[in-house]
């Protein structure tokens, strides 16, 4: 496929990089085939404590995918992504908010369940571009519904 040809060619060394070329084009696919709203750098704010600006955020008629885009470090970037969905619980009414922290070539999903307070993190790990077609099935079902 076209992104991993160019992979040999692009030096991954910092986080813009990878957002640019291994996370923004998924993300891409996947608002064309959902038709799901995407918004870049989306500011969060509860109040003075309480604020943010989410990576990206898709949302679609059935869910919302907070994604947060880290340079390294997934367990820092879980926990930053944790304390994002705890925030966007405040001002959304989904009783589920998902989202996935991601380095660009590796993803991890979580979701926070308000009825539970509870968040849960997957233990399963996306790696690009060896699992790129079960990466988008799980963003698609997530978007769709059809992901619990």
């Amino acid at each position: 496929n076209k992104l991993e040809s160019i992979l040999p060619f692009v030096n991954f060394s910092n986080e813009t990089a990878r957002r640019e070329i291994l996370v923004s084009p998924i993300l891409l696919e996947i608002v064309h085939y959902c038709h799901c709203q995407l918004r870049i750098e989306y500011p969060l704010k509860v109040n003075d404590w309480l604020k943010d600006n989410l990576d990206y955020l898709l949302r679609s008629q059935n869910n919302l995918l907070v994604i947060e885009a880290k340079n390294d470090d997934l367990t820092r970037g879980f926990t930053q992504l944790s304390v994002e969905l705890i925030a966007l619980a405040e001002v959304e009414e989904n009783n589920i908010l998902y989202g996935a922290v991601t380095m660009g070539y590796i993803w991890r999903f979580g979701k926070l369940d308000k009825a539970e307070q509870q968040i849960t993190q997957d233990i399963n790990l996306f790696r690009i571009p060896d699992d790129i077609k079960d990466l988008g099935a799980v963003l698609v079902g997530i978007l769709e519904g059809v992901e619990n």
